[in-house]
Order: C-alpha cells, then sequence, then structure tokens
C-alpha cells in the first residue's frame, strides 16, 4: 500500500486552515504532518518534519514567501513547495517560481484542483493551474523594471510627487520624470494612477496593510 503524501501547512487565515485541511485529511491518501500560521513557526516544522510537499501562504505576518522561500530550501534542496495566494500577480506568481516553487495556486480553488496540485507537485511536476497560467501569459513579454524604476514606482505607489520622490533618492526632479516616463511606458499605462494601480495588482509592489 502507498504511503500517504505527507503535507505541511504553513496559513494564517483559520478559515483557509481549515479548509484545506478538510480536504486533505478527508483523503488517506494524505497527511497533514503539522500547520503553522506564520513563517517562523512553519520553518521550524518543516525543519523537524521534512514534508513531501509545503503548502506556503503569499503573505504571512511576519514575511512574504517570495522571499523566504530561499530559507526552506536551504533545509530541504528539493524541497516541493506549492505557493497559496489570495489572487494571481504576475510579478508574484514569477518570482515564486524563479525562486524554487513547484506550483502556484490560488485560495479559492477547488478541492478537486487542490487535491491535483499536492499529487502533481509530489510526482516531482509543476503546477500552474489554467487561471495563473493566463495571468502570466497577459505580461509575457514585457520589459523588467531597472532596481531604480522599481524604487520610483514604490514611491509613486504611496503617493509621493516628482519633487519628493527626488529628495528622498537624493536625485534630480527631472531624473525622477524621465525614470516615470519609463515606467508608464513598460507598464503600458497613460498616468502615475495607473501604474499605481497596475502595480499592486501585478504584484510588483508589495502592498501589507
Amino acid at each position: 500500500m502507498n504511503k500517504p503524501i505527507r503535507v505541511l501547512l504553513i496559513e494564517d487565515q483559520v478559515l483557509t486552515c481549515i479548509g484545506i485541511k478538510t480536504i486533505l485529511t478527508a483523503d488517506s491518501n494524505f497527511e497533514i504532518v503539522g500547520t503553522a500560521g506564520n513563517t517562523t513557526q512553519g520553518l521550524d516544522l518543516f525543519r523537524q518534519t521534512l514534508p513531501d510537499v509545503t503548502l506556503l501562504s503569499l503573505r504571512l505576518p511576519d514575511s512574504c514567501a517570495i522571499d523566504s522561500l530561499k530559507d526552506f530550501f536551504e533545509i530541504l534542496p528539493k524541497a516541493k513547495i506549492i505557493i497559496l495566494a489570495a489572487h494571481a500577480g504576475d510579478a508574484e506568481i514569477s518570482r515564486s517560481l524563479q525562486r524554487g516553487a513547484s506550483g502556484y495556486l490560488l485560495k479559492d480553488a477547488s478541492a478537486n484542483e487542490l487535491i491535483k496540485a499536492v499529487r502533481t507537485v509530489n510526482a516531482g511536476k509543476k503546477f500552474i493551474p489554467a487561471n495563473v497560467a493566463s495571468v502570466l501569459s497577459e505580461n509575457l513579454g514585457s520589459e523588467t523594471l531597472t532596481v531604480r524604476e522599481q524604487k520610483i514606482l514604490e514611491k509613486i505607489v504611496t503617493g509621493l510627487s516628482n519633487k519628493e520622490i527626488a529628495l528622498n533618492l537624493d536625485i534630480t526632479e527631472n531624473t525622477v520624470k524621465t525614470h516615470v516616463k519609463n515606467i508608464l511606458a513598460k507598464l503600458q499605462v497613460s498616468d502615475r494612477t495607473a501604474a499605481a494601480t497596475s502595480a499592486i495588482k501585478r504584484g510588483i509592489v508589495r502592498v501589507d496593510f
């Protein structure tokens, strides 16, 4: 008889956590080896249990999964991790996959899709559902922002003016204007408000409330 797939769940939203546990524990092919509500606890449990598959929330109280993925791989280089997210932002999806995640699943996924994701990743394959793949393809080929453009876009999202950004970054206002023009072109938007909206929606800039 095949051993059940050992799953670690790191998720701080109680209802989401209960839903996932209910779905997986109803199937004898899965075993929940632990649950955690933040990255620190999650890493401790991960180190103790070395699960077959880890379900890791994109946003946790103490970190973002994109930044913490490296910590899991330091413990287990071949770790199989599925990112759980409330919505699909192409920048966040891309970064997660680039940093080693095996899959990306939205929290409103069906029970069947959750089961399929865990089984697929456990088998050593990537799992990208159709709705997530669609978001990626929409922005395929779009230019990547430079480090300076990224910084300026972050300031735009917080509502700073060109003059305030210039003072904040110790550059001239004309330099800021040039960067803003390039940012608008790369994001394919016409103004700063649209740039901020696009940045948040696509996950290019993080906004933690």
